[in-house]
């Protein structure tokens, strides 16, 4: 017979253990949010943190009993690959095992290498990043890693996306190429370049200009020579105050041409757009306001109600919903265990069923085409920003029309 106290303390230390295990889960994941939150830069990195933010809050209100809970944790990287390393480490230190970032692919780039060599040195302080709009090709390429994770088109997805509507565009005829001068430009340029030349060989590029990021404060000179080469048509990858600006100054001269951009519905660049862009805009995205999606269409709704502000990330959600996924199916928050689970994960979101590519960790999912127009015209249910004008509905492919083939050789942890 099992002596009282003896029986008494196995019962007090159980009670102990499943107390340890139920306060442990109820601890929330934290997502440590690296980005650019000051700078020239920064309105693009907020509006996407308060964003993120707001789809946590709604995935935490509909949480079941076992589902884990999530914490946005902001990081300012000032938008440098070395700040974002320093960043990286503050929050490996506080016990964060999932980043996400999306402004620069240089950051991008940065943060893989050094969760790669993390992984390898320190197997418990694995940290999984999701990236939510990084479009560096090489990311899910020759620098693809098990950790890393895109849920959002690489530059080479959008670009053949928008060359395969190109061959419907015969008035399309000189095309002028401007990027910011960093590996995500130059991929865009490049890819531009030779898709083009596959399938619209009788379009010349007549101009490849590289920017230095967030430097020019005027592109009047830009525009001029642009003017000058007769060019109909811009392929920009601009973002921020690059696009912004550049869109002042081609406004101020009168630059009545074709612009197709991979940032124009960012926080602050539809209200420099205005009028003058009408028909002539476009945005390639993995969603656009006004597309025929009618659950984003409701957070868009709510999101603008509560805020006064544009939803435009729909990447954070898919990310987060295939985060808890991913989660549910490991039936644990282990960094590793988790990436595994997202491998292959498809996920019903409210553009459609997407998949996340094992081979390379890069999301298959639909591609929209963007142009400017007035609202109330055919398709433009609701504005950009309050301008009275917002994105319809140009083109929409689905995932296997802008799936590109990979290089990726991932290495993964036994």
């Amino acid at each position: 017979m099992a002596h009282p106290f003896g029986m008494a303390k196995k019962i007090l230390t159980a009670l102990a253990i499943s107390t340890v295990t139920l306060v442990q889960a109820a601890e929330p994941v934290r997502i440590g949010f690296i980005d650019l939150l000051s700078g020239p830069f920064a309105l693009t990195g907020q509006s996407s943190l308060k964003q993120l933010r707001e789809v946590v809050n709604q995935l935490n209100a509909k949480a079941t009993a076992t589902d884990p809970k999530f914490e946005v944790v902001e990081f300012d990287n000032k938008g440098s690959p070395q700040e974002s390393l320093n960043v990286l480490k503050a929050a490996n230190d506080r016990g964060i095992h999932y980043i996400t970032q999306g402004g620069g692919s240089g950051v991008a780039l940065a943060l893989v290498d050094a969760l790669n060599k993390l992984a390898e040195r320190e197997p418990d302080r694995a940290t999984v990043y999701l990236n939510y709009s990084a479009m560096d090709p090489s990311l899910t390429n020759d620098r693809c890693s098990f950790w890393h994770f895109r849920f959002y088109p690489s530059s080479e997805m959008k670009i053949e996306a928008l060359t395969t509507y190109f061959q419907g565009r015969k008035d399309i005829k000189k095309v002028y190429l401007i990027n910011q001068d960093y590996t995500h430009g130059r991929q865009v340029s490049k890819a531009a370049k030779e898709y083009l030349a596959r399938k619209r060989p009788d379009i010349q590029i007549v101009g490849d200009d590289f920017i230095p990021i967030a430097q020019t404060r005027d592109f009047a000179s830009y525009v001029a020579k642009i003017a000058a080469t007769g060019a109909d048509t811009v392929i920009t990858s601009n973002w921020g105050t690059d696009l912004t600006l550049f869109f002042k100054s081609a406004k101020d001269y009168g630059l009545n041409i074709n612009f197709f951009t991979m940032n124009a519905n960012n926080p602050g660049t539809p209200a420099q757009i205005g009028a003058w862009g009408e028909g002539k805009v476009g945005v390639l995205w993995n969603w656009v306001h006004n597309a025929p999606t009618p659950e984003l269409e409701k957070i868009y709704i709510d999101y603008k109600k509560k805020y006064n502000d544009d939803f435009i990330f729909a990447a954070h959600w898919n990310t987060m919903n295939m985060l808890r996924e991913a989660m549910r199916n490991a039936k644990s928050t282990d960094a590793k265990k988790v990436a595994f689970a997202l491998e292959g994960l498809t996920y019903k979101s409210p553009m459609g069923e997407v998949k996340m590519r094992k081979t390379d960790h890069q999301l298959e999912a639909p591609l929209y085409l963007g142009m400017w127009a007035k609202k109330g015209s055919k398709g433009v249910k609701y504005d950009a920003e309050n301008t009275g004008y917002g994105f319809r509905t140009e083109a929409a492919w689905d995932n296997y029309i802008s799936a590109q083939p990979t290089s990726c050789q991932m290495k993964r942890p036994s």
